[in-house]
């Protein structure tokens, strides 16, 4: 059974359709977001919770932002993928689920039009509901550590039906994978949600959420030293001990920011390694204003660099 690390609720959500005190799930330690669309422009009912993701977004139309509802823990497996017998996980492996409400569909989209009812085409929704999605992306990131990254490719509904685009991933690419993806993406389904969701514009907005930035280098620009993945603040608190906590540590002394070590870094977190985070953030202005001595994304970003 894996432990839960980290905090379990989105502080944006209500809990007014919550599940999993009738569903239960299974712990995890989440390392993947997965996107779905509802195909509908309110909350589903989700058969009462048997078919719920994690979270769903509903847009709120009227005032231009994300209401957010959360049906189960952020590391509590839900309930909206396909998970076929001796196959791989999928809703019990690793995964957050979150519904976006609207539709990829464009014969929907042309539909609902013409009925005059007010909905987002998700892949071409607008900025503010992109933002919205992009900002549980980067806590998602900065909490529990799920990389600002995914797959390359995010094809149009219906095309990205079934697999008509190739895009699903095999068995040992999904076991491999960690990032955010769609349901188009996972094994075992046949789903081709959220379709061509704009995932580019997505990334661009949690990065620059957390300031991290665009880091695709320009094309004639040489490729910088790659930054390992942020693994996320749960892993840097009391009593943590993990692999983080000492490659943390080796970077600090590497970049001559160990003076608290006794004895050299461990994969325990101690007050010596906090000491040493802050001393390295009151060496750079962007973090001045905030060294704790917690590592955050930024704090991760540029002691790698």
């Amino acid at each position: 059974m894996s432990t839960k690390t980290g905090p379990q609720r989105y502080p944006a959500a209500s809990r007014a359709n919550w599940y999993q005190d009738d569903f239960g799930g299974d712990p995890m330690q989440v390392d993947v977001v997965v996107l779905h669309t509802t195909e509908g422009s309110s909350l589903p009912g989700y058969g009462g919770g048997s078919s719920a993701p994690n979270l769903t977004a509903v847009p709120d139309l009227g005032a231009k932002k994300l209401k957010w509802y959360q049906h189960f823990d952020i590391e509590t497996s839900s309930r909206a993928l396909v998970n076929l017998r001796g196959g791989v996980e999928t809703n019990t492996m690793n995964v957050c689920q979150v519904e976006l409400v609207g539709t990829c569909d464009p014969a929907t989209h042309a539909k609902w039009n013409a009925a005059g009812r007010a909905h987002i085409y998700w892949p071409d929704a607008p900025d503010w509901a992109l933002q919205g999605v992009a900002r549980f992306l980067a806590w998602m990131h900065e909490e529990h550590g799920v990389p600002l990254s995914g797959p390359k490719s995010w094809p149009a509904y219906p095309t990205s039906y079934a697999n008509r685009a190739g895009q699903r991933l095999k068995a040992a690419q999904w076991t491999d994978f960690k990032g955010v993806c769609g349901h188009m993406h996972v094994p075992e389904n046949v789903h081709g949600d959220p379709g061509a969701i704009d995932f580019a514009r997505l990334l661009k907005h949690a990065k620059a959420d957390l300031d991290l930035g665009d880091d695709t280098p320009e094309p004639t620009t040489p490729a910088k030293p790659k930054v390992p993945a942020f693994p996320g603040r749960k892993h840097f608190v009391a009593g943590a001990s993990n692999a983080y906590v000492l490659q943390l540590g080796k970077q600090l002394v590497k970049r001559g920011f160990g003076d608290h070590y006794k004895v050299g870094p461990s994969r325990t977190w101690g007050e010596a390694d906090r000491l040493n985070v802050r001393d390295f953030q009151k060496s750079r202005k962007e973090l001045r204003g905030d060294a704790d001595g917690t590592p955050g994304p930024l704090t991760w970003r540029l002691l790698f660099s």
